[in-house]
């Protein structure tokens, strides 16, 4: 960025945003700055666009105008790595643009009748609307696709007791650095915006010995394109169908309770506003802790104070979560936030139970100890009796080994 300028003004003006005074300045910092692209922080109309650029076509090859939402699909263009996340993109661009094809130049003008021309009063600018509204019937088809894929993957992990945890939050929250931290995955970490574009789903062992799937997904953004939110719809129900949201937050930002109270307000949005949720504190090694060291609990009431009003006003979850402060890049509170995930998830409970196995099942046995958390061991000449802090998962796969009585006849070990 090489300038900036902002107005306020009571009423946007219909024709160009901006009062003309201020249109006049865009054209002369435009020219002494020589600049290839004026970014608008706000999203402009099909004609709006038009006019500025025309206002501003003094500069000479004149300057691109795009807006927030133009500025946003070009850094998401960039970052689509898969093909799920590049057809999501271009469903994005494509519907972003068809409103946008009228004054496009003289190469849409209209085209005369005659044999082995297009009929009278067809255009190209028509042709292109019915060739782009073709490829988004395409690329939803596909994308249906991709969701009804995803919806089958989830259908068979809830088959089985093992509950999903969606990283979610604001962009550059370091998600991506937290998930790599919990998983020991190798997902890019980078301090870009929207760095992560598709989820990443990888299996944790919980201290309890339960297992999770947590997934990392795009980072949201303060007035996110509905266009986006529509295309990243199969990405965005990984969040919505999820055991527990870890909302991730740069403790470290000043705009932190902004970033909150935009978290919330999607969550919302795409309907897991109700799904409960952990507030993770990250990037703790960047905090200024001088005097008193900050607690998390001291940290998310002040972060949930003004954010969470304004997530009551749009229908979000206002109620304070529970917190936990952590650095992902240093590993400091990872222990803690295990701990608050296992105290939160309902999923897959852990009982005390006594197991009565043959020794001729040994690998029921290496179950156990892989799976529970064992408290007494006890072998006579045929079998193993095992106390152990079991999830339900496992007292169902070796329920024909269970004593009636969960209570030892020896000492715990």
């Amino acid at each position: 960025m090489v300038g900036e300028t902002f107005q306020v003004r009571p009423n946007a003006e219909a024709a160009t945003l901006f009062g003309e005074g201020k249109v006049e300045e865009i054209k002369q910092l435009s020219s002494a700055l020589q600049v290839d692209v004026v970014i608008v922080d706000n999203d402009l109309t099909p004609t709006q666009q038009r006019n500025i650029e025309a206002a501003i076509a003094g500069v000479e090859g004149g300057p691109r105008v795009i807006d927030r939402t133009q500025l946003i699909l070009d850094i998401f263009a960039s970052r689509a790595r898969t093909a799920e996340g590049r057809l999501q993109v271009e469903l994005a661009q494509l519907k972003y643009l068809l409103p946008r094809l009228t004054g496009q130049g003289a190469s849409l003008s209209r085209l005369g009748g005659g044999i082995g021309t297009r009929g009278p009063g067809e255009t190209k600018l028509e042709t292109d609307r019915r060739r782009i509204g073709v490829r988004i019937a395409k690329l939803e088809r596909d994308l249906e696709r991709v969701r009804r894929g995803r919806a089958l993957h989830r259908s068979k992990r809830d088959s089985v007791p093992v509950p999903t945890v969606s990283l979610a939050g604001y962009t550059n929250a370091g998600k991506s650095t937290l998930f790599n931290r919990l998983t020991s995955a190798a997902v890019l970490a980078d301090a870009k915006m929207f760095a992560t574009l598709d989820p990443t789903v990888r299996a944790i062992v919980l201290p309890s010995r339960r297992r999770i799937l947590l997934s990392d997904t795009v980072g949201f953004i303060r007035n996110l394109p509905t266009t986006l939110v529509q295309a990243f719809r199969a990405t965005l129900e990984e969040v919505a169908e999820a055991a527990l949201i870890l909302h991730v937050v740069d403790a470290s930002s000043a705009d932190a309770e902004v970033h909150v109270a935009e978290v919330f307000r999607i969550l919302a949005e795409i309907g897991a506003s109700g799904t409960p949720q952990i507030l993770v504190l990250n990037k703790s090694d960047c905090l200024d802790t001088a005097g008193d060291a900050l607690s998390a609990a001291v940290l998310a009431s002040r972060l949930l104070r003004d954010a969470g009003r304004e997530a009551a006003e749009v229908g979000g979850q206002a109620a304070p979560v529970p917190a936990v402060l952590v650095s992902g890049l240093t590993g400091e509170g990872i222990a803690d936030l295990f701990a608050q995930i296992d105290a939160v998830l309902s999923f897959d409970t852990v009982e005390t139970v006594t197991f009565h196995i043959p020794l001729s099942d040994g690998a029921s046995i290496a179950l156990v100890h892989e799976r529970g958390k064992v408290l007494a061991e006890d072998y006579d000449g045929e079998s193993c009796r095992i106390v152990v802090q079991a999830p339900e998962s496992l007292r169902m796969r070796l329920s024909r080994y269970l004593l009636a009585s969960e209570t030892p006849a020896w000492p715990s070990a």
